[in-house]
C-alpha cells in the first residue's frame, strides 16, 4: 500500500515539474520600449544624425559627420542603430528603454553575439541638410 501511494505521489510531482516547466516556456516575451525609441523611427535623417552623433559624443568618442545611418533591429529590449562616419569609423548605437545609449564600435560586434552592423531601415532625407 505504501508502494502504490508513494508512486502516485512521484508521478503526480513529476506531472507538476512538467506542468511548471510548459507554463514558462508558453508564456510571451514582452519587449518594453520607450517614447524616445520610438520618437528616433519618426526623425528625417538630418535630425537623426544629429540624436547619433550626440550619443557617440556623450560615450566619448568622435563622429565629425555622419554619413549614413540606419535602424539594424532590436536586441533584447535596446533599438539598435548603425552611424558612418566621415572618419570611416562605424558605429553601433544601442537605444534602451531608460532613455540610455550604448555604443560600440562595429568592429568589436562580430563575435559578441549582438547583431550585425548592418542598415536595415534608413531614415527619409538627407544627413547633410536639414529640410
Amino acid at each position: 500500500m505504501r508502494y502504490q501511494l508513494s508512486a502516485a505521489l512521484l508521478a503526480a510531482a513529476a506531472l507538476a515539474g512538467c506542468n511548471d516547466q510548459q507554463a514558462t516556456s508558453n508564456q510571451p516575451t514582452i519587449k518594453v520600449t520607450s517614447a524616445e525609441q520610438r520618437r528616433l523611427h519618426q526623425l528625417d535623417a538630418f535630425n537623426l544624425a544629429i540624436g547619433l552623433k550626440r550619443a557617440i559624443y556623450d560615450a566619448g568618442y568622435i563622429c565629425k559627420r555622419v554619413t549614413d545611418a540606419g535602424f539594424v533591429g532590436s536586441y533584447k529590449n535596446l533599438d539598435m542603430w548603425m552611424v558612418k562616419c566621415s572618419e570611416g569609423r562605424d558605429w553601433a548605437v544601442f537605444a534602451g528603454p531608460d532613455g540610455s545609449a550604448q555604443v560600440r564600435d562595429c568592429r568589436d560586434v562580430p563575435g559578441s553575439g549582438l547583431p550585425e552592423c548592418a542598415i536595415k531601415q534608413r531614415p527619409k532625407g538627407s544627413f547633410n541638410e536639414a529640410k
